[in-house]
This record gives C-alpha cells, sequence and structure tokens, in this order.
C-alpha cells in the first residue's frame, strides 16, 4: 500500500491572546492520493486553522504533518508548497493579473513554462470552470462567483498534487458550484488529484470520498458521505437526505438508508 498525500499527526494549535483553549487539539489522519476528503463542522470548530497549517501559512505547536512521505517544515515548505494549490473564500485576494488569462497564467509565469504550453494550460484550465469566453475580461468587473472560477482556474493550470478548498465555492450559484463539484470529481478520478475540502455545504461535503467532523478542534466523526448523514442528526444535510428525511416524516414511502442525489433521482423514477 502506497504512503498517504496527506498524513497529520497529533496536530495542535493556539493562537495567541485566546487564553488556554486549543483550536486544534491533537488531531491525526490521513488522506489517500486520489481521494476527496471534506471537513465539515461549525464556525471555530478549527477547520481553517487546520488548512493554514497543512499549506505552511502556520506552524504547528505539536505534532506532524507529511506530505507525500516528506515531513513538511521550514526546510521542506516551499518546495512542497508547488505541490499544493488553495483557493480561499474571497477571490478578490488572490487576484494579480489585469485579465482572466494574465491572472490564470500567472502561477505558470513563476515557473518560466514556455509561453506555448503556457497557452494550452490557461485554456484548459479556463475550459474547466466554464470561462472560456472571458479569458479577456477584466477580473476586478466579474461576478463574485466568476472570480471564484478564476481563482480555481489559476491553481488547477498549475495541476498540482493537492487541491484545498477554504470555503471556495460559497459565492458560487447553484449551477456553477453543480458543474465545478463534477468537473473537480471527474479530475480526482482521471488525474488521482487530492482534494481537501473545508466547508459548511453539505452538497459540497457530500460530493467528497470521506467527511471529517470537527467540534472545538477535535475529530468527532470520519467516515463516508452515507455514514456521516446517517448519525450526524444535528448536522445540516446534502439535499437527497434532506427529502429523505421530508418524504419519512410524511409518511411516504422512502429510501431506508443515505443516497446520493443521483442514487435518489434513480430511486424516485422505479
Amino acid at each position: 500500500m502506497s504512503e498517504p498525500m496527506i498524513e497529520v499527526r497529533n496536530l495542535s494549535y493556539t493562537y495567541r491572546g485566546r487564553g488556554e483553549k486549543s483550536a486544534l487539539s491533537s488531531v491525526t489522519f490521513s488522506v489517500s492520493r486520489g481521494e476527496w476528503l471534506a471537513v465539515i463542522g461549525r464556525n471555530g470548530a478549527g477547520k481553517s486553522t487546520l488548512a493554514g497549517l497543512l499549506v505552511g501559512l502556520l506552524k504547528p505547536q505539536s505534532g506532524s504533518i507529511r506530505i507525500n512521505g516528506q515531513m513538511l517544515d521550514e526546510t521542506s515548505e516551499w518546495a512542497l508548497r508547488r505541490h499544493m494549490g488553495i483557493v480561499f473564500q474571497n477571490p478578490d485576494n488572490q487576484f494579480i493579473g489585469t485579465t482572466v488569462e494574465d491572472d490564470v497564467a500567472f502561477g505558470l509565469e513563476n515557473e518560466n513554462m514556455p509561453v506555448a504550453q503556457m497557452k494550452v494550460r490557461v485554456a484548459e484550465a479556463l475550459k474547466l470552470v466554464g470561462l472560456s469566453g472571458l479569458r479577456q475580461a477584466d477580473p476586478s468587473r466579474l461576478s463574485g462567483g466568476q472570480k471564484q472560477r478564476v481563482a480555481i482556474a489559476g491553481i488547477l493550470a498549475l495541476r498540482p498534487d493537492i487541491l484545498i478548498l477554504d470555503e471556495a465555492f460559497v459565492m458560487l450559484d447553484p449551477k456553477s458550484r453543480r458543474d465545478l463539484l463534477s468537473t473537480l470529481r471527474r479530475l480526482a478520478e482521471a488525474t488521482h488529484l487530492t482534494i481537501l475540502s473545508i466547508t459548511h455545504d453539505m452538497d459540497e461535503a457530500a460530493a467528497s470520498n470521506r467527511i471529517l467532523v470537527m467540534q472545538d478542534g477535535k475529530i468527532v466523526n470520519d467516515g463516508t458521505p452515507g455514514q456521516i448523514f446517517s448519525t450526524e442528526k444535528d448536522l445540516g444535510a446534502p439535499f437527497s437526505e434532506r427529502l429523505r428525511r421530508i418524504l419519512l416524516a410524511k409518511g411516504r414511502r422512502a429510501p431506508d438508508q443515505y443516497m446520493t442525489e443521483e442514487e435518489m433521482v434513480d430511486w424516485l423514477w422505479k
């Protein structure tokens, strides 16, 4: 069995000036190559702190992080960051270029990629996020959802081994969100892209292979979407599970266990 792409062991972190309460406390988990792991939990659960530690923006106070078998520390963080891409909630903080095309190309230019190859990568990334027709647009004039798709395209153009999404879909309209989730699922399957998605959106979490539930800086549950949404009744649920619960509450015929949206549609047609 190959080594995990991400391996976290006994990770802890406390912000200065916040008393003795830890933002993270002895967090341990691993993510396999090509796996999509969603991290969910209420505000203050420690999700964004975890993202900051994984990309080296914060330094662990105890515990360890390994990326593709290599320890993440001050001597390795710059090399390891080349294999990771992170998209934050606010896309305005990630814009550099004066056009959409320039912005997506920025990271590739830093790698001194030949222009011909760069143009192919940019075109592919913009097609993936559905923005091929806006390549010459000014990023500052785009809608919030379009800006977020540009930010995601800029990361995808770099072809990272690991993609970290920190509430990255919050500004997207429902259709754009569904389309991008479908695209990322195909990418993960075709290229073995490892995805770690930090989110409040239960439909986004449902697209993953596995979910971690965090509370007060600790992992309190770990399982497939079906296992999590069947046991964590206090959490919100994706559309398919909400529909199943409504049918049960009204005494109607309903599946006896969690189903994905696609499975629910198939079931309803029977």
